[in-house]
């Protein structure tokens, strides 16, 4: 996740003069590291450039509005507005890390996209769920049934080195269902995901979604978490 830093000052009310200058941090788009048109057709390259530019830049532009209201608020003790701003923060902040994440596990063809995970995670895999057919089956039941808008995702427990599979409502990040959770692979189950191609068949595009699903990336982070 791109981010940058603000520098504003804040003048003490100590009547000395001094200003203490501190930083803010707020956070930009990512670029991704494919063309929109890379994952037809999987993915429509209309689909992924709104999803991207318009849908992804939002929850950026009022992630960073809430952050910068947050720290005007704490600078004023005012807990209230604190306590007001943490449900925007939870949303589009999540909206951020969810699909800054959801970029990176998508790959196409051919780069590779779709290949089934080897090694650490292809055995994991196996072991937990019994095999790949059985994961996807899993993970696209959960996200077809799953109301309303959310997202469905492969994960692994730190705690128990197990993968599993969780589904978070809106745009709660991961983590809000444990600290000990680190997503491999996310899909984002929001009509703004697939409504311009799939129309209301969300069905259709979680079957599809597994040909440019990027195995790669989740194996580095697998196999990085469990070091």
């Amino acid at each position: 996740m791109a981010l940058r830093t603000l520098i504003s000052n804040k003048t003490l009310g100590l009547g000395l003069g001094f200003r203490h200058a501190r930083s803010l941090q707020t956070f930009s788009l990512p670029d991704l590291p494919y063309d929109y048109g890379a994952l037809e057709p999987a993915i429509s390259g209309e689909i992924m450039k709104i999803h991207h530019q318009k849908h992804h830049q939002t929850y950026i532009t009022n992630y960073n509005k809430a952050l910068e209201q947050l720290d005007e608020a704490m600078a004023k003790g005012d807990s209230p507005k604190v306590v007001h701003l943490q449900s925007a923060i939870k949303f589009n902040g999540g909206g951020h890390i969810n699909h800054s994440v959801f970029w990176k596990n998508l790959k196409p063809v051919n780069e590779g996209g779709g290949e089934p995970p080897h090694g650490a995670l292809g055995w994991a895999i196996d072991t937990d769920f019994g095999s790949m057919e059985t994961l996807v089956q899993k993970m696209n039941s959960e996200g077809a049934a799953l109301q309303g808008s959310g997202w469905v995702w492969l994960a692994l427990d730190k705690e128990v080195k197990k993968v599993k599979v969780e589904t978070t409502a809106n745009q709660d990040p991961l983590v809000t269902k444990g600290a000990n959770l680190v997503p491999l692979l996310g899909i984002d189950v929001w009509e703004h995901a697939y409504y311009l191609q799939y129309k209301n068949v969300r069905p259709d595009y979680l079957k599809n979604i597994w040909k440019v699903m990027n195995w790669k990336y989740a194996s580095e982070v697998y196999e990085k978490e469990i070091a």
